[in-house]
């Protein structure tokens, strides 16, 4: 009985990563199953609003998510994952008149979730105490007078009318098994961001994170979508945003899981004569260019997102992220395999399953980079199209032994009020101010018209 205390005790004590694990396995996913339309074709569009939110919903509907949906679905059936960090969980919004309710046309997470679960498998938002693990980031609000589309098919159903102001916004989220029980969860805001505009167009984000008890472990899973947008001569928001996502785990003892799209590949900064399809961060007077096949001890993490969070201690438990037959990123905005600019297919490699506290992975794959291969291709008007223009990635994992739960995420402050939502209150306050000039002169008129009686 002594030694039986005292081993137990020993093994209290021991570090996470050196103790036993318990026979289990947890297998993790990474899917940015994106938003359905190219966000920068649209932003040239300005200031021309209603071009540029025709330009978008014209792209949704011919990246019909209700179809794409059953291709991810089938994706995440094949591999049977515990916990799957989704990327550009996206809702897109809409509102035919400027006092009228705002209604949510499409609900990607909702449709997956639905679909997962006619085929039997259930999941879930992870959620406690009231809080989920569903981070908003980047979001353009419906205005109507601004933001104006044409689509009498889907908007006479929901609106009676042929035009309604539409807009969408962009999440992290972690989908858990339904058996599982989540013990805390939440979500937080990086301080460091990509203004397009100063003052008014800012682009934020943050992460989710949720401690799911899986087969009597306690793990910290977090979902995060690092910045893409950079500029030429400063060090890219993506490697800022890892710093503080390292800054806030530091602290974690307990097994932890870090899933996304961290927009960093281990070749950037690349120099300027290298090979570049997908127009990554290139060497600059503020970041010296990688170093040729760069590892942990050699590479340069001054300006790169991934080499940051690698070399901070977290193991990069996917398959190598240096062979191209591993790249995650590249597809055509509307999804018909390789973009005309890009058409080796995938260039990059942009989504990881980093973790610490765990032995080395059972196994690792990239999925859905193979076109047109795959359960996840769909039919899109009669040819074939990918899930998404991103891959996943899927690993799985020994399942550590711990009860261990650590405080909550910093809590950083929320995204203060942005570009959008000040348009919003702009056009509300000149269609208020045409509504009083209108009553002022129909007020005049009538005045007038008393005055000649």
């Amino acid at each position: 009985m002594f030694v039986r205390i005292l081993l137990g005790l020993m093994l209290a004590f021991l570090p996470m990563s050196a103790r036993a694990d318990s026979g289990d396995t947890v297998t993790v996913m990474t899917r940015n199953i994106y938003l359905g339309a190219d966000v920068g074709p649209a932003m040239k569009l300005l200031p021309n609003f209603s071009a540029s939110a025709e330009f978008m919903w014209g792209q949704v509907k011919q990246t019909d998510f209700s179809l794409r949906a059953r291709g991810l679905a089938a994706e995440i059936e094949s591999i049977n994952p515990d916990v799957v960090a989704i990327q550009e969980a996206t809702k897109w919004i809409c509102t035919p008149h400027v006092w009228s309710k705002k209604t949510v046309v499409y609900d990607f997470t909702q449709e997956l979730i639905s679909e997962l679960a006619k085929g039997g498998s259930k999941y879930r938002i992870a959620s406690a105490a009231g809080k989920d693990a569903f981070n908003v980031g980047f979001a353009i609000n419906p205005i109507p007078g601004l933001t104006m589309v044409h689509d009498p098919q889907t908007f006479q159903k929901l609106f009676g009318t042929d035009d309604a102001a539409c807009g969408f916004q962009i999440a992290d989220t972690l989908l858990v098994k339904s058996e599982f029980e989540i013990v805390n969860a939440g979500t937080s805001e990086y301080e460091k961001s990509y203004t397009i505009i100063p003052t008014l167009m800012t682009v934020y984000r943050g992460y989710s994170w949720a401690d799911i008890n899986i087969h009597g472990s306690v793990i910290r899973f977090i979902a995060t979508h690092l910045e893409s947008l950079f500029d030429e001569g400063k060090v890219p928001v993506a490697k800022l945003q890892a710093e503080q996502l390292i800054a806030d785990t530091n602290a974690v003892e307990m097994p932890l899981v870090v899933m996304g799209d961290f927009n960093s590949d281990p070749r950037d900064p690349r120099k300027p004569a290298d090979p570049n399809p997908g127009e990554q961060p290139v060497a600059n007077e503020s970041c010296e260019p990688q170093v040729g096949d760069p590892t942990s001890a050699t590479a340069l993490d001054q300006c790169n997102a991934y080499w940051s969070m690698v070399q901070s201690g977290f193991m990069d438990s996917g398959p190598d992220p240096t062979k191209p037959a591993n790249f995650s990123w590249g597809y055509d905005a509307l999804l018909k395999g390789p973009a005309t600019s890009r058409p080796a297919g995938m260039t990059d490699r942009l989504d990881y399953i980093f973790t610490k506290h765990f032995q080395q992975p059972i196994s690792a794959q990239v999925f859905g980079n193979r076109f047109p291969e795959g359960v996840g291709v769909w039919n899109c008007g009669g040819n074939q199209c990918a899930a998404s223009d991103h891959a996943g990635v899927a690993v799985t994992l020994h399942l550590p032994v711990s009860t261990q739960v650590d405080a909550a995420q910093p809590d950083h402050n929320p995204i203060p009020l942005g570009f959008w939502k000040m348009m919003g209150i702009a056009s509300l306050a000149v269609i208020a101010l045409r509504l009083r000039r209108r009553f002022i002169k129909n007020t005049d008129l009538l005045e007038n018209i008393n005055s000649e009686v």
